[in-house]
């Protein structure tokens, strides 16, 4: 099947044009002005509009087992409610549990993933460490598709890497051509401020921020770089919150290390007023690690991405319902960390972004799709409008607007942490792999279209 998209101004990460951009089957065939298409083709008609890359969300959780519940959103709910806000792709985690061979967790997420509405990928976490991860480490790079594994150096008792795992699975990432990510937080500082003010009874919400205050990130993410560091490898650090962490990249970078930094779109908009709220319900529901922070630090963080500090925009997907995050009720250790967003990533960061001269057209695309795309080596398959790419475009409505309610969200969890913003900018049809999935408000999700996106290693991998 063909579809023709006409009069609107394609937008890359390097240039914007005017061009139509014809595409048949999952691809991008032909992109130019006043193209000839076949009689049968379906046309989009996008003028005054944009067409752009499908965005990359590079880190969500559909369907994860954690803090003793499942997230609300499985694999089809997840992608389907991205489809709807202009993201084509997820790049998902596969966490094992201590001691659980990475092979079977991987075959367990790509089990689940099996209802996707839209394309996906996985990151997959090292949670500990013995030869048999070594040789899986292998096996996933070779045979899987796999070029990203993901360090968590929080949550201890439960999944945090210790820095000799850190520093055998970062050496292990280099062998193969893999990159290795790390969440930074410190977290046997979590823990034992956690005790601290539990022990004072402050087991509400707003102690959550105290927990993890800015230094313990930092500490964290200047650990990480300075393993990476001594051992000549490359390393992105998920979910940047604070100025102290972007400002241990920035100075990396500026030393010549391979460096790259994410942003939540959440912690871009969200300040740290939210955990003060009486409302348990309200102030929970915006639980999630690192936590919001204060406005310093989200102008630091526009800065990151105006600079070429940071460089990518993703959203932590990972909600949890109102019952869910009742669990921690009486400590705020035990409220399941998690929020949504990867329907609204790509509306709120134009809105915040571009209609306030901070991003330009094409550097929203480079932080919403194009630099994730190169960074874990799906470039230009995914990322750009061009032919040859996959067929994974947003048609752009600069002037259309949206109020964000969770009443009205296509994802679950019955909470939206933007609720209440009207955006101006919003997609008003998607398409992936050359399927009209979102047209003027209309979902066309289908559950089980979605497919597994191999991602290469940056080298030629042989048996080790």
């Amino acid at each position: 099947m063909s579809i023709i998209i006409r009069g609107g101004t394609v937008v890359n990460a390097d240039r914007a044009f005017k061009a139509d951009v014809l595409c048949f089957g999952d691809k991008i065939v032909a992109v130019g002005e006043n193209l000839d298409a076949p009689a049968s083709a379906t046309v989009i008609d996008a003028s005054g509009q944009y067409v752009m890359p499908g965005g990359i969300d590079p880190h969500t959780h559909m369907n994860l087992p954690f803090m003793g519940t499942v997230t609300a959103d499985d694999f089809f709910t997840g992608t389907a409610a991205g489809l709807a806000g202009g993201t084509t792709t997820i790049i998902d985690f596969v966490i094992p549990s201590p001691q659980q061979s990475l092979m079977e967790a991987y075959h367990q997420w790509r089990g689940w993933a099996q209802k996707a509405a839209g394309d996906y990928t996985f990151h997959v976490a090292i949670t500990w460490w013995d030869e048999s991860v070594h040789r899986d480490m292998g096996t996933l790079v070779r045979d899987h598709g796999v070029n990203s594994f993901k360090h968590f150096m929080a949550y201890k008792n439960a999944i945090m890497a210790d820095d000799e795992t850190l520093v055998k699975s970062f050496r292990r990432c280099l062998e193969l051509g893999a990159i290795p990510t790390v969440h930074a937080e410190n977290g046997e500082l979590v823990y034992q401020l956690q005790q601290d003010l539990i022990r004072q009874g402050l087991t509400g919400p707003s102690s959550h921020p105290l927990s993890r205050p800015p230094a313990v990130e930092a500490e964290a993410a200047n650990r990480a770089i300075a393993i990476a560091d001594v051992l000549h490898t490359p390393v992105y650090i998920v979910h940047v919150s604070c100025q102290e962490s972007l400002e241990a990249i920035t100075r990396a970078r500026a030393n010549g290390q391979r460096v790259y930094g994410e942003a939540l779109a959440g912690h871009l908009i969200i300040d740290d007023s939210v955990y003060q709220s009486e409302d348990f319900e309200f102030a929970a529901a915006h639980v999630m690690s690192p936590p919001f922070r204060s406005k310093q630090h989200q102008a630091a963080l526009w800065h990151g991405l105006q600079g070429g500090n940071l460089h990518t925009t993703a959203t932590d997907h990972c909600t949890f319902c109102a019952e869910q995050k009742a669990a921690g009720k009486n400590d705020f250790s035990k409220i399941p960390n998690g929020c949504g967003g990867v329907e609204d990533r790509m509306a709120v960061i134009w809105d915040a972004g571009v209609n306030t001269g901070r991003l330009t057209p094409s550097e929203f695309v480079k932080v919403t799709s194009a630099n994730a795309a190169q960074i874990f080596n799906i470039y230009p398959r995914k990322g750009l409008i061009a032919v040859g790419s996959d067929a994974d475009i947003v048609v752009w409505d600069p002037q259309g607007t949206r109020t964000i309610s969770a009443k009205t969200q296509h994802n679950k969890g019955g909470f939206n942490v933007f609720e209440g913003r009207t955006v101006k900018g919003i997609p008003s049809t998607t398409l992936a792999a050359g399927k009209i999935v979102w047209h003027q408000g209309e979902l066309r999700a289908v559950e089980g279209a979605g497919r597994h996106i191999d991602r290469p290693a940056f080298k030629p991998v042989t048996a080790t």
